[in-house]
């Protein structure tokens, strides 16, 4: 098992994200059409809880154990490198032990104290409880196999955890119906553990694999002073904190905007039912569109944090820009057409997915913030990977205070009402993304390579122009919205790649990087002159 290509391993996770959300949408289906709504919303009481709780006891650990590993990678202390994943390993376990136990026995305390509303959702909390310690330990094995930039591990049991959790929760939620519908959501919520379980067996497989030739390598290095268990213990805790601020801080942004944006609409004119179906437009159907286009820029930057960090520990400065380079022109070639072809095919595929065009605004505006988040999440990347850990999350508290000034100010305006709120998320991107290209400018010097920005762009607008005419025209001849969408989308596909490839847009080594077709793939354009070196 050899190390990826940072940009290697982000295909591998964006391949493994895909896979991963579309076995959760059918879970969402089946669990929906299983338990009804009210079962769901037993399930979704105790949900939020666990993820806290998760939050708390393994967020930003992998992050943590990634960039140390890198960095006693880069100077070749394989030695230091296990010592620091045992040692995690030994932390994370019994802290997943700890808060196990602590939500297990919490649970009537949260129902007795009427945290949860519902005293039915005690047996789905409880129920939850035993993944936290899967999980935990999970979480160090992933951070191990990151920090050797072996990407697969980590893909191939997030795939594994997803499809047995899906499985089990469907198939206890359906055993246990027939005891009450409390007992098949707490069916439903413990497919969490044995998913974690599976995907922890999948990580210890690859482990087994993997050490006997890191063995050989341990014992054929030179000798070199081993940092301390506590150092270890201490730097881990310091990166990974504000990662674990980071992933905290999102849910508590989404439920102020729970409080601010239908209390706003109100005060705009909206009744409580049109408050409540507008707020529903911008965040369950348009913002899950907008995580969708940035899955390859999340899988980038989760990738480039141990290359960041590998380069850093080599004082190769030229290396780091080289990789921020080639991620950033990556990410734009995702995100400004996405961006683009979302913003302009907004109502159709409002109407495509969710049945109404009614979220085509919300949808339109959020396109925006596609680009801008995909810039964050890459610059997130860098700045963890050069050890600024706590940048990002403050630079992220600063956006999320200007988001909550503007959906106050905005929502509340009658011309604007939820395009205010969803103009404010746009912002809180863009600031985010803004202040995170301050601080990589001024540790590293890189900024944005606008001759490669105009090169997307063009190719953007021309494939733009493309979709539209394509959209009339074939739904001109069918009639039907689905094909008619999907068609200008694929259309538009094709159209931006060969424009990308004419101006110049894509150079021979970042096709050389994809795996398995690269070399090959880049060998036939180069020949039919669509690449340049």
């Amino acid at each position: 098992m050899s190390k990826d290509t940072f940009l290697k391993g982000a295909l591998i996770l964006t391949v493994a994200g895909i896979v991963v959300k579309i076995i959760g949408s059918v879970n969402r289906i089946l669990l929906s059409r299983l338990l009804g709504g009210e079962g769901v919303g037993l399930y979704q009481m105790a949900y939020p809880i666990y993820l806290l709780a998760l939050s708390i006891s393994s967020a930003g650990i992998p992050v943590a154990i990634s960039i140390i590993v890198a960095e006693k990678l880069a100077r070749s202390d394989y030695r230091g490198a296990n010592r620091v994943f045992r040692i995690s390993l030994g932390v994370l376990a019994i802290t997943g032990i700890v808060f196990t136990f602590l939500l297990y026995y919490g649970a009537g305390w949260l129902i007795e104290h009427h945290f949860v509303r519902d005293a039915r959702a005690y047996y789905a909390i409880a129920a939850l409880a035993p993944a936290i310690f899967f999980v935990t330990v999970l979480s160090s094995y992933r951070g191990y196999f990151q920090g050797l930039q072996m990407m697969t591990p980590t893909a191939v049991s997030q795939i594994f955890e997803q499809l047995f959790r899906v499985v089990t929760m469907i198939a206890f939620a359906y055993i246990l119906l027939p005891h009450g519908l409390e007992f098949a959501a707490a069916g439903a919520s413990f497919g969490a553990g044995p998913g974690a379980a599976a995907g922890l067996l999948v990580l210890l497989y690859y482990y087994w694999r993997h050490k006997p030739g890191f063995k050989h390598k341990m014992k054929t290095q030179p000798m070199v002073i081993q940092e301390s268990s506590v150092s270890i213990i201490s730097r881990i805790v310091k990166l990974a904190l504000p990662v674990s601020l980071a992933n905290i801080m999102l849910p508590v942004v989404s439920n102020i905007d729970l409080l601010i944006v239908p209390a706003r609409l109100e005060v705009a004119g909206y009744t409580v039912e049109q408050a409540t179906e507008l707020f529903g437009y911008l965040t369950g159907m348009a913002v899950p569109l907008v995580n969708l286009a940035t899955i390859l820029t999340a899988s980038l930057a989760a990738s480039l944090v141990p290359a960041v960090s590998e380069a850093y520990t080599l004082c190769d400065k030229q290396l780091i820009y080289q990789r921020i380079s080639t991620a950033m022109r990556i990410s734009n070639l995702i995100t400004i057409p996405s961006f683009v072809g979302l913003c302009l095919l907004a109502t159709p595929i409002s109407l495509m997915l969710y049945g109404t065009p009614n979220a085509g605004t919300s949808i339109a505006i959020l396109a925006v913030g596609i680009f801008l988040l995909g810039i964050h999440q890459v610059t997130t990347g860098v700045l963890q990977g050069l050890g600024h850990t706590a940048i990002p999350v403050i630079n992220m508290g600063v956006s999320a205070v200007v988001k909550i000034i503007m959906s106050w100010t905005l929502t509340a305006i009658p011309a604007l009402g939820i395009m205010g709120a969803a103009w404010a998320t746009v912002a809180d991107f863009g600031v985010a993304a803004l202040l995170n290209m301050v601080f990589v400018y001024r540790y590293v010097g890189f900024s944005l390579n606008s001759k490669d920005a105009f090169k997307t762009i063009i190719a953007s607008v021309v494939m733009g122009a493309v979709v539209l005419v394509s959209y009339d025209a074939i739904m001109s001849q069918t009639l039907h919205n689905s094909v008619a969408t999907l068609g200008a989308i694929s259309v538009g596909g094709m159209v931006f790649g060969i424009v990308i490839l004419l101006v110049g847009g894509v150079a021979v080594r970042d096709i050389e990087q994809l795996p398995r077709v690269g070399k090959t793939l880049a060998v036939i354009l180069t020949k039919f002159r669509l690449l340049r070196r």
